[in-house]
């Protein structure tokens, strides 16, 4: 990371999301005048309403920083774009004014969950380089991409996001922590097996970030910029050590359980035993509803660069 925020020129493209409300639309018109405010550049701002439109404001990042109005699901689909267009190396570093529910990977960067505090750090704060994770299908990963409960937690807490808010996780998570009975998975880290055995998997997570949900550390030791990708493995299925995870992950202990398996690489497959074993995937906070018996993931060559708090 540099120590120095440097003297970048030239323009910034400003991002933000085109179906968002009007007290939303007044945060960002709030964002942009501090953006203004605290650098001399020009703000080029765009809320592109098609993928198409979208597609093409994000071609126009090459060679200019960016600023993303939003929550991990912007950062997510920015990056997305950015992968699916070739760009990656290309574009300048990326600020991030956090506006979502859960805002994780702006919390684990350090970045103020403030709009008008993140909004300076967004064009004025060091650099920090980051991996990106990329799916055989294509998908990539920002932040966290889980297998098991923690997927089955997220789609139910979908069901009631906009009547609980944040609290929206701890209730998928208390309802898929009660059905579940988890799945017998293989799970490869660099072509070797970990945790290869007969025992049940509750829960397996890919991460580069730290917290899910708005500030659960899943993946506390984490580190977006070290080349690894932190892998943990959890296999309590009975109700006693279902409970006695869900404590610990709260406090970020769950790591130093017997039933937890952790460890880190480049390349991660996950695949069923049986047909029965299908499992869902959550990707940065997105759930896939179609159940699958592989997935692969591995970590790039190429990443990107967030702007974040000189003092991280």
């Amino acid at each position: 990371m540099t120590d120095e925020a440097g003297d970048a020129t030239g323009d910034v493209l400003v991002l933000s999301n085109s179906g968002a409300g009007s007290a939303e639309g007044d945060v960002v018109a709030q964002v942009c005048r501090e953006l203004e405010s605290c650098s001399s550049r020009r703000l080029d701002h765009r809320t592109p309403g098609s993928e198409e439109e979208y597609a093409a404001a994000v071609a126009s990042a090459v060679g200019r920083d960016v600023v993303v109005l939003g929550g991990d699901g912007s950062i997510h689909r920015f990056l997305k774009s950015v992968h699916d267009q070739d760009l990656l190396g290309r574009i300048g570093p990326v600020g991030v004014v956090p506006l979502g529910t859960g805002n994780d990977l702006a919390r684990g960067a350090g970045i103020p969950l403030d709009a008008r505090e993140a909004a300076r750090v967004a064009l004025t704060g060091s650099t920090l380089e980051r991996g990106l994770v990329v799916d055989d299908t294509g998908a990539v990963v920002v932040n966290v991409v889980h297998a098991g409960v923690a997927a089955e937690a997220t789609a139910h807490a979908g069901d009631v996001k906009g009547v609980l808010g944040k609290a929206a996780y701890a209730w998928g998570a208390l309802r898929a922590g009660l059905t579940s009975k988890g799945w017998h998975l293989h799970v490869t880290v660099d072509g070797e097996g970990t945790a290869d055995d007969d025992r049940p998997e509750f829960m397996v997570t890919l991460a580069l970030g730290t917290s899910v949900g708005g500030g659960t550390p899943v993946a506390p030791h984490a580190r977006p910029n070290d080349g690894q990708v932190e892998v943990l493995v959890a296999h309590g299925v009975s109700p006693r050590a279902r409970v006695g995870f869900a404590l610990d992950l709260r406090k970020g202990r769950h790591t130093r359980r017997e039933d937890v398996t952790l460890t880190s690489g480049r390349e991660i497959v996950v695949e069923a035993v049986a047909d029965e074993d299908a499992f869902r995937v959550n990707t940065d906070g997105e759930v896939e509803q179609e159940r699958v018996t592989r997935r692969s993931w591995r970590l790039l060559d190429q990443g990107w660069t967030l702007r974040v708090p000189t003092s991280s």
